[in-house]
Order: C-alpha cells, then sequence, then structure tokens
C-alpha cells in the first residue's frame, strides 16, 4: 500500500480480496454472491417489486428473474402478486431465507475478524463510516 493509491484502487482491492475470502464461506451455504446480495437485501422487508428489488442491488432485471427462480426453488425467497398491481411481484425472505441469511453472515463476520484483525475497535468503527460514506455519497 502507498498513501498516493487513490481511493479506486484500493477499494477495488479490498473488495477483490474479502470477496475470495467469503467465496468458500457462500459456497458452504450453497449461495452465490448475487443471491446473497438479494438476501441480505430484502433483510429489512420485503421489496415492493421485482424491478425495485434489481434497482436497489444494481442487478440487470431480465437476470433477476433466473436468480429468484434459483432462491424460490430453495425455500429461501417467496413471490406474490402485489394486491395493488397484480403484474408486479412483492419479493420477501421465508423464515429459511432469514436463518439461511443468518448463519452465512455469522460466519462472514468471522472471515471480516480475520482479515481485521490488526486494527482496534475504533479503527473499525472508521473504516465501516467510511466506507459506508463512499457506498452511499453521490
Amino acid at each position: 500500500m502507498n498513501e498516493d493509491d487513490d481511493l479506486g484502487a484500493l477499494c477495488a482491492g479490498a473488495g477483490r480480496n474479502l470477496a475470495e475470502a467469503e467465496r468458500p464461506v457462500l459456497e458452504e451455504h450453497g449461495l452465490s454472491m448475487w443471491q446473497y446480495v438479494v438476501l441480505s437485501a430484502l433483510s429489512p422487508g420485503a421489496a415492493p417489486s421485482q424491478l425495485v428489488l434489481a434497482q436497489q442491488i444494481h442487478y440487470d432485471k431480465t437476470r433477476l428473474i433466473a436468480l429468484l427462480d434459483e432462491l424460490v426453488t430453495e425455500g429461501l425467497v417467496s413471490r406474490e402478486p402485489d394486491p395493488a398491481d397484480r403484474r408486479a411481484r412483492t419479493v420477501r425472505l421465508t423464515p429459511a431465507g432469514s436463518r439461511r441469511l443468518a448463519a452465512v453472515r455469522a460466519a462472514i463476520r468471522a472471515v471480516e475478524e480475520r482479515k481485521l484483525a490488526g486494527l482496534g475497535a475504533e479503527e473499525r468503527r472508521v473504516l465501516r463510516s467510511a466506507l459506508a460514506h463512499l457506498a452511499n455519497s453521490d
């Protein structure tokens, strides 16, 4: 690492490193990274439509259908017609999906703990805060 490295390069490297470390965890739990992203996005509550979910996770809406089909087959999410618009489908976690997500998150937190072992509690808090700021800024 060099002080002159730009944030994009640092974040890209960190993202690749974390994704590689998390891949075995996801495989162990029978999920792809995108399936995990969907389950995480649905954690706070149902998505009002598949289109809204695709927009929230920045995923191609035409490819989302196949991804959701896999999750429905696994019993991890459900899709139901929106009572206000029968053409739209609300998407939500099932109880099995919530349990799988909780197990994966716990395992990923263990990976993160190993990766951040050299940082103190305050450094970790600042890192998470800075990354959240970068992820949500325009």
